[in-house]
């Protein structure tokens, strides 16, 4: 859920990604920060010099809790092995969670989302492969790698994900009427 603008100093010096750059820096403690958006887990802070995103595992640094973000080892067993369809629902739940840090609506009601394949590794293994074909709402995005890496990591935490590649691809280029409604609705686009 969105904490909107919410005003914090920075406690210790914190691992940062430039909006929309996506260039890697500091932000050194005593910083004065407003918190624009925390969803899916990661913080989007306005500093004097832009805006930047604060990953969960640094959540305090902003004087907020760490949510638990020790991500599944492939491999790792965790309960029973679920069906095709039960793992295709939870990439998509997973898709769900990943935002754009200037935009508040999660990548699939953005529309960025063009292909999303599930596959079984063998028979009855319980193990899967998915691969993620997305795009971003502008070519020159910096931060492309960062939510392709997002939406990386929360499909490989899923039991029975196995592998998994998220490829960014510019056919169809994005536009806005690929957001479903109430993604435009959320945003004022109605």
């Amino acid at each position: 859920m969105s904490t909107p603008y919410e005003q914090v100093t920075i406690t210790r010096d914190v691992d940062a990604i430039r909006i929309p750059s996506g260039e890697k820096g500091t932000l050194r403690e005593g910083t004065e920060v407003t918190i624009t958006q925390s969803m899916g887990g990661t913080f989007t802070v306005e500093f004097i010099g832009g805006l930047a995103r604060i990953e969960a595992r640094d959540a305090d640094a902003l004087g907020k809790e760490i949510k638990d973000a020790a991500p599944r080892k492939p491999g790792e067993k965790k309960g029973k092995p679920v069906s095709q369809d039960e793992i295709e629902k939870q990439v998509w739940d997973q898709l769900k969670t990943c935002f754009d840090p200037e935009i508040p609506v999660n990548i699939v009601d953005l529309g960025l989302i063009y292909d999303c394949n599930v596959d079984a590794i063998g028979e009855d293994s319980g193990e899967y492969k998915v691969e993620v074909n997305m795009t971003l709402t502008a070519p020159g995005c910096g931060m492309g790698p960062v939510i392709q890496q997002d939406a990386f990591s929360k499909i490989m935490d899923l039991e029975g994900i196995q592998e998994a590649n998220v490829e960014i691809v510019w056919d169809p280029p994005w536009n806005q009427g690929m957001m479903t409604e109430a993604a435009r609705l959320q945003l004022g686009l109605m």
